[in-house]
Parts: structure tokens; C-alpha cells; sequence
């Protein structure tokens, strides 16, 4: 059975090695378990590791921290723990245990429990195996391997998802990602669960985590179509409806984030969850954006992203579908906007000059420079303050337009706009001035 050890990915085979180490030296056993045994037998790659300890999972965790000389997160009231390798790459532990709902939608409460307890906890079946590092057998008490070459999600209880109806998500999402299919029994108590009205008792920043880790799937519009089919999204805002318009605009985005990722690899990685975002609520105002980014407890620089997008229409798109718009004026409205507000821009407005111009943009404009300094200005006697700025953004305004292309024309552009009355220093001030930026 040690051929799933085998498969193993080799940036983890050392730490795993070194976790069996540990496990050996305080004779107690280590197990894989969860989604990272699944995508194992999968052959999916999967470099978060959730290793579960018969014993004392935290103590094991701190005592695996230190040979490694690395720190460790401790969430004692959950029994887990977090360690990060120097590499970056994270290992999960906690202690075998088991868990009890006091209420539908309750986190549950944990206490001590056996491999075979920890197991059943878990969501689906797929999800409840776990492999030994002693020896490298496959534990499977549910059925977890037989569901996966059937490609079947299957609870493994009647009350999963009324304990728990972030499992609706999580059902899902796997659905969706492994073109798998929701057992009919299953599917018939996740639809129970739904009439319930369990979705809306989730507390907002758990239905905000899976509703981000679903839009943040490759393909993230199947499982958007199949959540409006089993539930609708009320559970968001009840005002928010999936219509055709929506889906059209959503494939536009994944277009979008398409060119970019093939265009701009050198740029800053997309959140492309927050550009689906922005699609799945075009439909709502801005005040009712507003209203979702406080209940979900979005972040400010979430939540400004989102906004932009709705604030910039009317002038803004006229303005950008003009063949004769200055590269000026595309920089001075372009500049200020995330990537994720100009892609979902550019997805929904089909006009070709408005795209080209933001594909200039994108090739040419975005974050140009131009080359004098306050040292260039101060040798020139310019006082300090706001005409320092207001200096520098016509010189970048001119560079744009392509009226000045290298620092030599710059300063002559800057020497002409002296000419013309801006206040200069003194000889004696320019001469203690030289360091001024």
C-alpha cells in the first residue's frame, strides 16, 4: 500500500519524511487525511498537508516546529495547529477527535476522539480517508475510495447538512471541479437542508469564505449556474437575480481574465475572484453593494474595487470609446483603477475603440514615469510645494501625449513653464536646496 506514498509530490516528500521522524521519535501515529489524500488518489497536485495525530496534535505540531526552527499557530479551541515551512508550504495538524452540533449551523464543539471519530466529522465520504506514514495503508471506513472511481458525493450521515450547510458549497464546488456527481440520497438532504432556510443562518464571514473559495475556482461559472439552481442567491441579498445578462457578462470576464493572464505575465497576480464578484452583482446599485460588503465583512480594498466599478460609467465610457481621446487623458482615468475594475470594464462595455484604448493602456501608459526629480527642480530654483506637482503632472502629461520623450526634453519643457511666472528660489536658497525631493 505504499504506492500512495509514492505518488507523493517531491517538494513534500521531505517533510513528510521528517513528520513520520517525529511521529516515530514520540511513538504515536501520523496520518494524512482529507482533501490532500483525495487529490492523491486523484492524481490532482495538492501541496497543503493535513496530517491528524492519535494524541496530542498540538504538542506534536510545536515539537515539529522546533526541529524545524520555524514558528506555529496554535487554535487550541479547535485542537489544530498551523506550521509553515522555510519553503512556504503548510502543514495542518490536529489531534483524532470528534464533534457534536449544538444547533444547525453551530461551529461544533470538539472533544477527544479515535482516528475512525475523526474521520466521520468530515463532509463526504471522498474527503474521509486518510493514509498512515508508518506504513502507508489507505484507511477507508466509509467507502471515501469506491465513491471516488464512481465519482459520487455522498455525506456521511443524515444530519451533514443541517450540522453544517457550508457543506452545500463544498458539495458544489467538487461537483463542479471533478465533474462528479451529487449521490441522490445526498442531493435529496441538501435540498432538505435548503428548504430549512439553513443557507441564511451561516454566519456572513463563513458563506463569505466559501463563496470567495468558489469564485475562485478555474471555471467558477458552473458552479455559480448550479448554487442559482439548487438555491438561488437570497443567501447574498434577496434583490440579487441570475439572468441571462449575468451569465453572458460572467463569460466575458473569463475572457477577459484570459488575455490578461496571456498578455501581462509580468504584472501582479489577478484576484480574479473579485472580478467575478463584480459580475455576479452587476445587476444590484451601489448602495446594495455597500450593504453586502458590510454583512459579509469585506475588506476596504475589496470593497473600493467593487464600488469603482460601479461609479465609473456614463462620462467615464464615453470618454473611453473616442478614437480621439489623448493618452493623457486614458492614463489620468485609467491610472487610479485596480486591474479587476478595468477588466470587468472592459468585459462589459463590447465597444472596440473603448477596449483598444484600454489595451493601450495596459501596454504602454500604465505606470509611466518620468525622469526629472525634486533635485532637477530645486537645482532650477523652483520653490517647494504644490507646484511641485503640479509641475511634474504636466511633464508626465506632455511625456504621455508624446510631446517629450527623454529627461533632456523634459527639463526644457520644465525651463519653458518657468518662463511663463511659476516662483523660483533664490541663488542663495537653489544653493542649500540641493537636496530637496
Amino acid at each position: 500500500m505504499k504506492k500512495y506514498l509514492e505518488k507523493i509530490p517531491e517538494e513534500l516528500q521531505g517533510l513528510i519524511n521528517k513528520v513520520h521522524n517525529t511521529a516515530v521519535r514520540k511513538n504515536t501515529e501520523a496520518y494524512l487525511v482529507g482533501g490532500f489524500v483525495r487529490d492523491l488518489i486523484l492524481g490532482v497536485k495538492n501541496l497543503d498537508l493535513d496530517i491528524v495525530i492519535e494524541g496530542d496534535g498540538l504538542k506534536f505540531a510545536q515539537d515539529f516546529a522546533d526541529s524545524l526552527g520555524v514558528k506555529v499557530t496554535l487554535h487550541r479551541q479547535f485542537g489544530t495547529a498551523t506550521v509553515f515551512a522555510r519553503s512556504g508550504l503548510k502543514i495542518d495538524f490536529s489531534s483524532s477527535r470528534r464533534e457534536h452540533y449544538p444547533s444547525p449551523a453551530h461551529l461544533p464543539l470538539v472533544e477527544e476522539g479515535s482516528l475512525r471519530d475523526d474521520l466521520f466529522r468530515r463532509d463526504f465520504t471522498l474527503n474521509a480517508m486518510a493514509i498512515g506514514l508508518k506504513d502507508g495503508r489507505l484507511v477507508d471506513y466509509y467507502g471515501g475510495l469506491d465513491d471516488l472511481r464512481h465519482k459520487v458525493i455522498r455525506v456521511l450521515h443524515p444530519l451533514s447538512f443541517i450540522d453544517d450547510p457550508t457543506r452545500i458549497f463544498r458539495a458544489v464546488r467538487f461537483e463542479q471541479r471533478y465533474d462528479f456527481k451529487i449521490e441522490p440520497r445526498s442531493l435529496q438532504l441538501l435540498k432538505e437542508a435548503l428548504r430549512l432556510g439553513l443557507l441564511e443562518r451561516i454566519h456572513p464571514h463563513r458563506t463569505r469564505t466559501d463563496l470567495i473559495l468558489i469564485l475562485k475556482e478555474k471555471d467558477p461559472i458552473k458552479e455559480i449556474k448550479r448554487i442559482e439552481k439548487l438555491a438561488g442567491f437570497d443567501f447574498i441579498l434577496p434583490q440579487l437575480k441570475i439572468s441571462p445578462k449575468t451569465y453572458a457578462f460572467l463569460k466575458a470576464i473569463k475572457r477577459e481574465i484570459s488575455y490578461f493572464h496571456k498578455n501581462y505575465t509580468e504584472r501582479r497576480p489577478l484576484d480574479t475572484w473579485v472580478i467575478y464578484l463584480i459580475g455576479l452583482l452587476d445587476v444590484l446599485e451601489a448602495k446594495k453593494i455597500k450593504k453586502i460588503c458590510a454583512k459579509f465583512g469585506l475588506r476596504k480594498g475589496e470593497k473600493k474595487r467593487l464600488l469603482s466599478y460601479k461609479r465609473f460609467q456614463g462620462r467615464f465610457i464615453a470618454d473611453l470609446s473616442r478614437a480621439s481621446i489623448k493618452p493623457a487623458r486614458i492614463f489620468g482615468l485609467l491610472e487610479p483603477l485596480s486591474y479587476e475594475t478595468i477588466l470587468a470594464l472592459r468585459a462589459k462595455y463590447n465597444n472596440p475603440v473603448f477596449k483598444r484604448n484600454i489595451t493601450d493602456f495596459l501596454d504602454i501608459y500604465n505606470g509611466m514615469r518620468i525622469s526629472v526629480s525634486g533635485n532637477d527642480l530645486a537645482g532650477l530654483g523652483v520653490l517647494p510645494g504644490p507646484r511641485y506637482r503640479k509641475i511634474f503632472t504636466q511633464v508626465l502629461k506632455a511625456k504621455l501625449n508624446s510631446q517629450v520623450r527623454n529627461k533632456e526634453e523634459e527639463l526644457a519643457l520644465i525651463k519653458q513653464l518657468l518662463r511663463k511666472g511659476l516662483p523660483t528660489l533664490t541663488a542663495r536658497q537653489a544653493s542649500g536646496r540641493q537636496g530637496v525631493d
